[in-house]
């Protein structure tokens, strides 16, 4: 099969380790994959978890663009809602005037962090003004071009500086309608299926942005590679997801039951009840981690893989992508 392999790091603290030890291992990793041929590098954004030292991915993105030479290195995603469009706007183009042609926007519309961390970082948002996901998604992609509509009161606003190559742009979503939003506002799709593993749901978010857009959208996997089956499955064997349903009809996922049970605290719920899931990881030696790529790749035209592995131990997750390196003929060298 022809795909190219990307990665996803958020950035995991393993335990008795710390953040600086965690972000440290973030650059060896984005500089491992750039020799080993990988096509992206990817940071994500998650708040006040004591598990994950990536809460500013922008601020990551920036560092190793200077510590690494060809690979793309870009957001996995900013999640948008927190933010001016406008500043995101600036930001990447700083960083792709600095790279350029190595920058990659990805956003979402997920708030990455418990309800306290939201209202700290929207803290100065006026709530009667604050837009919707896609009129933020139009804004930023107007920012970015320097083309808003006349009647948008910003119309005038520039966002600078204009850089060789504007940044790469990916809307990342787990359902049809994100696949038609970003279709419809000229994003690539990322779907994240290592949120929403459902194969039905992704064949038709796959299908929906092809039938819309023209593209081939992205497909982002939890995939772990050991020397040998056994040692793959012990090691996330004892993943758990918890998916918290609030009595307001909010539904969240999260990492532990203690997550969900401080979520509800800070949403002001003691009524909640929580569903314990098994992560979909495609997990085993190199060559059947291959093997289930190649069938997805089949399976839904995808040329692209994003992979995020779902191991905090620095050795581990090191050892799987050199492992899924020398497993995949197409990752090139």
């Amino acid at each position: 099969m022809t795909y190219r392999l990307s990665l996803l790091d958020k950035s995991p603290i393993p335990e008795g380790a710390h953040a600086a030890a965690a972000l440290r291992h973030t650059v060896a990793q984005a500089q491992r994959a750039e020799a080993l041929g990988y096509h992206r590098y990817w940071l994500a954004e998650h708040h006040a978890s004591p598990l994950l030292a990536g809460s500013a991915p922008e601020v990551l993105v920036a560092y190793l663009l200077a510590r690494t030479s060809r690979i793309r290195i870009g957001s996995g995603g900013v999640m948008l809602q927190h933010y001016s469009a406008y500043k995101v706007a600036e930001v990447f183009k700083v960083l792709a005037a600095l790279a350029p042609g190595r920058v990659d926007l990805g956003v979402g519309k997920a708030p990455g962090g418990l309800p306290l961390s939201t209202r700290a970082l929207q803290a100065y948002h006026d709530a009667a003004r604050k837009p919707g996901f896609e009129e933020q998604l139009m804004e930023l992609a107007g920012f970015l071009r320097n083309q808003l509509l006349a009647a948008h009161p910003l119309a005038e606003a520039v966002a600078t500086p204009v850089p060789p190559l504007a940044p790469s742009r990916f809307l990342l979503g787990g359902s049809v309608q994100s696949a038609q939003l970003a279709a419809r506002h000229g994003w690539q799709f990322v779907y994240a299926g290592h949120f929403n593993g459902d194969p039905v749901n992704i064949e038709q978010s796959l299908r929906a942005y092809a039938d819309a857009s023209g593209r081939k959208g992205l497909l982002a996997v939890y995939a772990f590679a050991a020397d040998t089956e056994e040692a793959a499955q012990a090691q996330v064997g004892a993943l758990r997801s918890y998916r918290l349903h609030l009595p307001d009809g909010r539904s969240v996922k999260l990492a532990t039951l203690e997550a969900a049970a401080e979520f509800a605290r800070q949403a002001g719920h003691t009524d909640y009840r929580t569903e314990e899931r098994l992560p979909q990881v495609i997990a085993g030696t190199p060559e059947q981690v291959r093997a289930e790529l190649d069938a997805l790749s089949r399976r839904h035209g995808v040329d692209e893989f994003v992979i995020d592995t779902p191991v905090p131990g620095f050795a581990e997750r090191r050892a799987s992508i050199e492992l899924l390196a020398g497993a995949t003929q197409t990752v090139e060298a």
